[in-house]
């Protein structure tokens, strides 16, 4: 095939290949998300594979990440491939998505890179400060008015699938349903990228071009399971931190606030961390001490996460 960005039966509909990152750091207590401008909105960085330049997919995204961005990644793995037919406008796409992580810095080059917060994308997924208002306000309205218009032989269906996504009825909110979430929000018209515009689809978060909020949708469920079992929070903190700045960036990633010695036992069982005998006097008040991450335990287990097991509902 002369052109490795196209593929298909030979006398069958070509798609075009192209790579997405979802660029995820955390300013202070706020996780961010990197988007650039397009022609087309505001958008995740993307790309086409470049023929043979690139030997490997991942090799290929970090290429386009130091081209685009010239932002140092410390960490990438491979999302998921997204290939709806209606994703983008004008024929058949495929997007071989990347989650990448890194520790926050401005930025700036072509397509005016910005640092969004993630929860702009998702508001009704941050339970730091309680339950968020849009849920009650917009989203329960919305499944009420969704549940009363379907046939009789749909109703069960659908409000198990309200209740477990929404955490409605007798059901508890589950953190990791985010990519859930945004699906039926989406089915339900709540979304502006749903093209049926509802006078306050805009109370429902910021819109991405094409589907990149939802590759960022299923960016934050991948990132919100591997808090469990892999020391990912590592690579967005400086080399030296204190354990209420570690607990702060793992809330921020979660959507919800931790108990607080509950998640230093956690900690300490997991032998993540090790004291480096310096302080932070920027605290305001008593130094809090210093730790770093200890690369050792790479090695010494083969899942050597933060002990969240799962993450429990609000």
């Amino acid at each position: 095939m002369s052109d490795d960005r196209r593929v298909g039966l030979a006398d069958g509909p070509q798609a075009v290949v192209g790579l997405t990152a979802v660029i995820v750091s955390v300013d202070g207590t706020t996780p961010r998300v990197l988007t650039v401008g397009t022609d087309g909105g505001e958008a995740l960085p993307s790309g086409d594979l470049a023929g043979d330049r690139d030997r490997t997919l991942e090799a290929a995204v970090r290429r386009l990440v130091g081209e685009q961005l010239g932002l140092p990644v410390r960490y990438f793995e491979q999302l998921y491939t997204f290939g709806d037919q209606a994703r983008v406008p004008g024929g058949r796409a495929l997007a071989v998505a990347y989650l990448a992580l890194a520790r926050h810095q401005p930025v700036s080059g072509p397509g005016r890179p910005h640092w969004r917060d993630w929860y702009e994308l998702f508001p009704w997924e941050d339970w730091r400060r309680g339950r968020p208002g849009v849920l009650d306000q917009v989203v329960v309205p919305a499944l009420g008015a969704w549940l009363a218009a379907c046939p009789a032989e749909e109703l069960a269906t659908r409000t198990e699938r309200a209740e477990l996504t929404f955490g409605t009825g007798n059901a508890r909110w589950d953190p990791m349903r985010v990519l859930d979430r945004y699906e039926l929000l989406y089915e339900l018209a709540l979304l502006e990228e749903a093209g049926r515009r509802r006078p306050l689809v805009g109370a429902l978060g910021h819109q991405l071009a094409l589907d990149h909020r939802r590759i960022a949708a299923a960016a934050l469920e991948r990132l919100r399971g591997k808090l469990a079992y892999r020391p990912v929070v590592f690579e967005v903190l400086p080399e030296t931190f204190t354990l209420s700045t570690l607990q702060q960036v793992v809330e921020a990633f979660a959507g919800q606030v931790l108990h607080k010695q509950n998640f230093r036992r956690l900690v300490a069982g997991a032998n993540l961390v090790e004291p480096t005998g310096g302080v932070d006097q920027r605290t305001g008040g008593r130094p809090a001490e210093l730790y770093r991450f200890r690369r050792e335990v790479l090695r010494e287990r083969p899942a050597p996460g933060m002990g969240l097991r799962r993450l429990g509902g609000p």
